[in-house]
């Protein structure tokens, strides 16, 4: 199975490399020098595995061999120009999501019709230049079927990433893991973008009146009663997903206070405001994710 990793940030990296031990890869990426840069001296893993790993880079479609699965790994902001680069080319693929948040598999829908795959990730990394990224957290990446995509193909391509060295889990059906993510991201990472904290202690905090924990744990339950409404019965506990991952001993920056601290959009309508369109859908109070929702908006709109 050839695969193709459209965006090569830190998770589309790990993807990449850890998938050229096993099979071919190309990536497609924005910047001739980041092309180049793989081309000439290949895609480097530090941290919890140490490889170099060999393949092809490309910034245009017509450009990639033909290949049998092709992993969207940009940010939500970069999904739909992402998509729409690969539009009505390459039928014999199976394209899998793996962005945060609601809607992904809609907008790559928009633009072909190959098998969908829906999954979501907690593997983390830091990209230290166009050719070295370190892998930092190997928490599983969880993959189920979108439509009438068959479950032996999402299987097939978990099996796949369990052979690269990464870790993965195929599922029947993914909403109760992408919902345990959207609440967790929800919450986390518009929390973060506003008071400027990453994800530490802090997050879990309930000792005093004003500690900030009692805020977090109010917006994951009211998630939860969206989560509920929506029919979908999670399968992770996000506060117990909060308060784990503020123990892990270096707190971790969330992808929307980088964000925001650059003054780039932030990935709130996948994350955020998917969330506050499904309490308004299933017709569940949503005061806090909606205050949440609109001050990141706000946020973004103060960069000019």
């Amino acid at each position: 199975m050839k695969v193709c990793v459209v965006g090569a940030g830190a998770i589309g990296s790990l993807f990449a490399a850890h998938l050229a031990k096993v099979t071919e890869v190309a990536v497609l990426t924005r910047r001739e020098e980041h092309a180049r840069a793989l081309n000439e001296h290949g895609l480097r893993v530090s941290g919890r595995h140490d490889f170099t790993a060999r393949l092809t880079a490309a910034t245009a479609a017509f450009d990639l061999p033909d290949f049998g699965l092709g992993i969207i790994a940009t940010k939500a902001t970069g999904l739909e120009a992402a998509a729409g680069s690969l539009e009505q080319r390459f039928p014999n693929a199976t394209i899998m999501t793996v962005q945060n948040g609601l809607g992904a598999e809609d907008v790559v829908r928009r633009h072909g019709e190959w098998p969908l795959v829906s999954a979501v990730t907690f593997m983390s990394g830091t990209k230290h230049s166009d050719t070295h990224v370190e892998y930092i957290l190997d928490t599983a990446t969880w993959l189920g079927p979108y439509g009438d995509t068959p479950f032996e193909r999402v299987q097939e391509i978990a099996g796949l990433l369990v052979d690269s060295g990464l870790r993965a889990e195929a599922l029947p059906d993914l909403r109760p893991a992408q919902w345990s993510k959207l609440i967790f991201n929800a919450t986390v990472n518009g929390v973060s973008a506003l008071t400027g904290l990453p994800h530490d202690p802090h997050f879990a905090a309930e000792g005093d009146v004003s500690d900030l924990g009692h805020l977090v744990r109010e917006l994951v339950e009211e998630g939860k009663r969206v989560a509920a409404a929506a029919g979908v019965d999670l399968r992770d506990d996000p506060w117990e997903m909060n308060v784990l991952a503020t123990k892990r001993g270096s707190a971790h920056y969330p992808s929307m206070l980088e964000d925001v601290e650059a003054q780039r959009p932030t990935e709130v309508e996948l994350i955020n405001g998917a969330l506050v369109r499904e309490a308004e859908r299933c017709d569940v109070p949503a005061p806090l994710h909606t205050a949440l929702y609109r001050l990141v908006k706000a946020r973004e709109a103060s960069y000019a």
